[in-house]
């Protein structure tokens, strides 16, 4: 199984330490899974491995990595809404997903240490599954990361370092870190197989349905769950399972959009922004490292792009809460943007992943 360079076409085996091109270019996976027939899964595992032979997965390693991630529930929260409860995890959100699938690829081609760069779950999720997997792992957050994500980080045994300025500027210091030391980058944007495991989500959603919702939300930063969902919905148009590509709508805040602002400017780049600062730091992404990727799918899909308004993320975080469901800020701005959505279009049957857990972000 190869790499593929997304830039100049280079191919590289997968065991490579290398976190992208000599070229600059990001790694895609040349890996085409059987087509998805719910009779090929592992009914026995309990986790996002029942799904393992649509996985890239070098050997076993993940029996030991496993923590039992996936497998959330799907709830009817109102007559239009479906909350697909993905804070159910074991370091509460979605990105262990991805994370499970990363570090079990680490272990297989024998990375004994990491270094990553997160605004907090991703970091909390890779440090968790490198504290099973026995891989050192250091961790970089940007100023104003929730201590509560800081200190589950630091649980895990990993070292964490609290870096000055943006999201963007804390990702080129421990980019930077990695090139000049040799420290194997386990980055949920730069690594395919961390979509290799996002891309669950759909998974599940259809084996708990039997079908895909006409209009789901995802919220949309550097792009971690939008292109994991987009490829498994790709292998369900190829496997028949679907004719078209639903409706999908992509949420940004609104104080850091370089989507929005792209689809509106008709660019085929992000368009450049200096992040304000937002209650919804973990899509307050100014520079997305596969931006140009991301907006290939939107354009082929023609996929909406909206923007989360600031006002109404409390708004929304306790309307959620009063029915039972807490959740951090940056989930509640998807829900805030489906409000907002729902007032300009009218009723919106939808899934909306609930993507972090509310105890994270209460600072």
């Amino acid at each position: 199984m190869n790499y593929i360079c997304s830039k100049c076409s280079l191919t590289m085996d997968v065991a490579t330490k290398k976190s992208r091109c000599d070229c600059g270019g990001l790694w895609k996976l040349d890996f085409k899974p059987p087509k998805f027939d719910l009779s090929l899964l592992d009914r026995d595992n309990w986790s996002i491995f029942r799904y393992r032979v649509f996985m890239p997965l070098l050997g076993n390693e993940w029996e030991n990595i496993s923590l039992g991630e996936g497998m959330t529930p799907v709830i009817q929260f109102n007559e239009d809404v479906l909350l697909k409860m993905d804070y159910f995890m074991p370091t509460l959100s979605f990105k262990d997903r991805g994370a499970a699938v990363l570090i079990s690829h680490c272990k297989s081609i024998g990375v004994d240490s990491v270094v990553q760069d997160s605004s907090g779950n991703a970091g909390n999720s890779v440090a968790a599954y490198c504290a099973k997997a026995g891989i050192d792992c250091e961790i970089f957050v940007p100023e104003g990361t929730s201590p509560k994500k800081i200190d589950m980080i630091i649980s895990h045994n990993a070292k964490v370092n609290i870096v000055p300025g943006s999201r963007d500027n804390c990702a080129n210091v421990c980019r930077a870190k990695s090139d000049r030391e040799g420290k194997y980058y386990a980055n949920h944007v730069y690594n395919p197989f961390f979509y290799e495991g996002t891309k669950t989500y759909i998974y599940e959603v259809y084996e708990q349905l039997n079908r895909i919702p006409e209009n789901i939300f995802i919220p949309l930063g550097n792009g971690t769950l939008f292109i994991g969902i987009i490829k498994a919905l790709e292998e369900f148009i190829e496997s028949n399972i679907i004719d078209k590509m639903p409706r999908i709508i992509a949420v940004q805040s609104e104080y850091c959009s370089p989507f929005a602002k792209a689809v509106e400017m008709k660019t085929v780049k992000p368009v450049k922004v200096i992040p304000k600062p937002t209650m919804a730091e973990g899509i307050a992404i100014g520079e997305p490292m596969r931006g140009g990727e991301i907006l290939e799918y939107i354009y082929k899909y023609n996929i909406e792009v909206i923007t989360a308004p600031e006002t109404r993320i409390l708004e929304a975080r306790a309307l959620l809460a009063s029915k039972g469901i807490y959740i951090e800020h940056t989930t509640a701005a998807t829900y805030a943007a489906y409000m907002k959505y729902c007032e300009l279009n009218g009723r919106t049957p939808a899934l909306i992943p609930m993507c972090g857990a509310g105890l994270k972000s209460d600072h």
